[in-house]
């Protein structure tokens, strides 16, 4: 089998270290993969193929924040990607992020409609759906079900200077997304799969393949990171996000210090070094680690992990935290809550600053890290990107 494979990025971001575990696994079964990229880095050991150029990149973005259009830049990038394609001869085209100011959508996807080979589409957020944001929970906005209009998240990516495009652009979506002889989407979590089936895409089946993460390295890790932060003695809460916003809780963690009690210590990985300056006493600010090690050792020490995001479809850190033994407490937002089960967490209100103290506070005298981590080990990586070599065989008829 021969698989092309299409996303935003390659070397950075838990989509791209989908995509490249992806090409790993077909390499090693002995099939093909060429896996196409639109900005960043490239890892080096398998056959990457960057789109366009930075420059590219810039004047996609720049005609975005004009115009109020985005998708219709990247002409050239396209047709060379196109080509690119055409002599690869795939027998099926797997599609990650193609938002993200790199492709021309109308000249890819009439392409993809032409080639006539199985479309796999994993979505990693619901922008294919909307006229304008990859996310809606935030705002409580659900006009994605009818037909957009005058757009709450006009100034947020993909950012408009000046004008209101979500209504057009969601008509020009629903005609362009349509069509399709063999397209099959993917979604991270069931709540994601069921935004799909109440949107103009409903037609298309949908399959569910949760995220993966890597259990040789999330696990219970003992370390001095405690003495090394002259915590010991103290609860820790932890939380992880990049890039820190209002929509992943950076105000609600500032907020929180102040219903936890003095022995607890509020952990915050990946801030910027301004957000870390401006960090009030009990908060502990630490900059972002490329070492999931690290990050392992960090889950571990903390007593509970605290996923405030207002946005998001299905968090691969809260697995990252169960899988080295540490219950989560996240709002309910998204298909965040999807893998907290009643013995490893608790599911508060979104912005609830009062009841989230009083979650994590019982979560440490509640649950089991034992628990914790075997919830954790549902989500290896090797099973989750395995059903996606499994989807691919059933759609290329066992090739």
């Amino acid at each position: 089998m021969r698989v092309f494979l299409i996303n935003s990025v390659c070397a950075f971001g838990s989509t791209g270290r989908i995509m490249a575990e992806l090409s790993r696994m077909l390499h090693a079964r002995g099939d093909e993969a060429l896996l196409a990229f639109g900005r960043g880095e490239a890892y080096s050991d398998i056959p990457t193929l960057r789109v366009g150029t930075s420059l590219d990149c810039y004047a996609h973005v720049l005609n975005t924040r004009l115009t109020g259009v985005t998708g219709k830049g990247s002409k050239r990038a396209t047709e060379q990607l196109i080509e690119r394609i055409r002599t690869y001869s795939p027998d099926l085209i797997h599609l990650g992020n193609i938002h993200g100011y790199y492709i021309n959508l109308e000249r890819l996807i009439r392409f993809l409609k032409e080639y006539g080979k199985p479309v796999v589409w994993t979505l990693h957020d619901c922008w294919a759906f909307t006229g304008h944001c990859p996310h809606f929970t935030d705002v409580k906005c659900d006009r994605w079900k009818t037909g957009c209009y005058d757009c709450p998240k006009r100034k947020l990516y993909p950012a408009s200077w000046f004008f209101d495009r979500s209504k057009s652009t969601y008509f020009w979506k629903k005609q362009l997304f349509s069509g399709f002889e063999q397209l099959h989407f993917v979604a991270p979590s069931r709540w994601l799969k069921g935004c799909l089936q109440e949107s103009f895409l409903q037609d298309y089946p949908v399959s569910v393949i949760e995220n993966g993460i890597n259990l040789s390295v999330f696990r219970p890790t003992p370390s001095d990171f405690k003495k090394h932060h002259d915590l010991e003695g103290k609860r820790i809460v932890l939380g992880v996000a990049t890039p820190w916003d209002e929509r992943k809780g950076l105000f609600d963690f500032i907020h929180l210090r102040k219903f936890l009690p003095d022995d607890w210590k509020i952990v915050m990985v990946a801030l910027s070094e301004k957000q870390m300056q401006d960090l009030p006493e009990g908060i502990l600010g630490i900059p972002r680690t490329e070492s999931a090690r690290a990050l392992a050792e960090i889950y571990s020490a903390a007593d509970v992990y605290a996923n405030l995001t207002y946005c998001d479809t299905f968090p691969t850190t809260n697995l990252e935290a169960l899988a080295c033994g540490t219950p989560v407490v996240t709002y309910k937002a998204g298909g965040s809550p999807e893998a907290v089960t009643e013995q490893t967490g608790f599911v508060v209100p979104m912005g609830d600053v009062r009841a989230l103290a009083e979650a994590i506070q019982t979560a440490v005298e509640t649950f089991q890290r034992e628990d914790c981590a075997a919830r954790g080990r549902e989500f290896a990586r090797e099973e989750r990107f395995g059903a996606y070599l499994s989807l691919y065989d059933s759609l290329c008829g066992g090739k």
